[in-house]
């Protein structure tokens, strides 16, 4: 495809297969004036997560799992219109598919582990709290005569 901006790296040396996207055109809404009508602007990218190669296989069990409610039939599909041209929509659509598969290959995140809470910050809180108590009771009219 000549014109793009270059590989989509996903992450790493990983990057988003030319030869596996499929790109669909039709006409968009929004801005664009006479022009809008005559042109194809709006872009969708599809990519068939569930077969391709590309990916290294734990990216790609993580990817299938955590997009599972986005895909159809494996396929995950992004959708851009938000500018006038169609060239830009699709670097668009290639730019928001790169980072959703980022996103959902990326690793868990480590385990918090569990700490006490320090003997100081616990006494400071409650004496805070108590000292609001006060605060609070001192402005009810009970006592008053």
């Amino acid at each position: 495809m000549e014109g793009m901006s270059g590989p989509h790296v996903i992450r790493g040396s990983v990057c988003l297969p030319e030869a596996e996207l499929q790109w669909r055109f039709s006409r968009s809404s929004g801005p664009g004036g006479q022009h809008v009508n005559t042109s194809d602007s709006q872009v969708e990218l599809r990519f068939d997560l569930a077969r391709t190669e590309s990916l290294p296989p734990v990216w790609k069990e993580r990817a299938l799992t955590r997009l599972a409610g986005r895909l159809v039939d494996g396929v995950v599909s992004v959708r851009a219109s938000e500018h006038r041209s169609q060239w830009r929509n699709r670097e668009s659509a290639a730019v928001k598919l790169a980072a959703l598969l980022a996103e959902a290959s990326a690793p868990p995140p480590r385990a918090r582990r569990a700490t006490k809470v320090p003997r100081g910050i616990n006494e400071r809180r409650l004496r805070e709290k108590k000292q609001r108590a006060e605060t609070k009771r001192g402005r009810s009219p009970k006592d008053w005569h």
